[in-house]
């Protein structure tokens, strides 16, 4: 299988960034709004599989505003959130100003090798144009022993919900998102990326492919997200 692309394959990264700075201001709201609140159950998943200690170091790719990232931090980790995004980096650091936003393409990450204990992205892997590479990039910037998390909208295992799904996708969500988003647009764009992502069987060859050693999957919401889990041998 070749690289895993974004669905609107005539939008360039920046384009992406665009977007993502446009929303940025009540990104959150909105994710809550579109998700019926179950982002608030997902993220608290994720964070109990990073499972993040005092003094560990935790990458928070594609971490937006940092919401993702306050968990690790109350749980005494070194976090620092990196997206892509200026304009979510900047609202970010208005909400957390003592926190160490840094500006980074996943592809091409702004850090040496071996260097923290847990890397972790939640609905932003879609967003990255070559999913393999950043699945590389996350593993050479993960200590030997290290682990990863990806949180991702994925496929409901169950047909009659997939399709019930589908349909909320391509046919509920544009008009919500057009009510409570400043750039509904976005929305559309989340729409067909999460159409034509991999399923949990896919994403997880991807992951060890990549060199991360014991892939894994738990669904949430009936496998409308999938929580992946990866090991960098020691």
């Amino acid at each position: 299988m070749g690289p895993v692309t974004r669905a609107n394959l005539d939008k360039q990264p920046h384009e992406v960034a665009s977007m993502f700075d446009d929303v940025a201001a009540n990104y959150d709201l909105t994710n809550d709004v579109l998700s019926l609140g179950q982002d608030r159950r997902w993220r608290k998943e994720v964070a109990k599989a990073v499972d993040a200690r005092p003094a560990q170091k935790i990458l928070d790719l594609a971490a937006g505003t940092a919401t993702s990232s306050q968990p690790f931090a109350r749980a005494g980790a070194y976090v620092v959130p990196c997206d892509f995004s200026l304009g979510m980096l900047r609202v970010g650091k208005q909400r957390h100003p003592w926190m160490p936003f840094t500006a980074g393409d996943g592809t091409r990450l702004p850090f040496k090798d071996d260097v923290f204990d847990a890397v972790t992205i939640s609905f932003g892997l879609r967003n990255i144009q070559d999913t393999e590479q950043a699945l590389r990039e996350l593993y050479r910037v993960t200590k030997p022993g290290g682990r990863v998390v990806i949180c991702e909208f994925s496929h409901p295992t169950w047909a009659p919900f997939r399709t019930v799904y589908e349909e909320y996708l391509m046919r509920a969500l544009p008009p919500v998102a057009r009510a409570v988003s400043s750039n509904p647009d976005a929305y559309v764009y989340l729409a067909e990326s999460i159409q034509s992502w991999p399923d949990q069987p896919t994403l997880a060859g991807l992951l060890r492919k990549a060199g991360w050693s014991k892939p894994a999957w738990r669904n949430l919401t009936g496998g409308i997200v999938a929580l992946h889990r990866g090991f960098k041998p020691a």
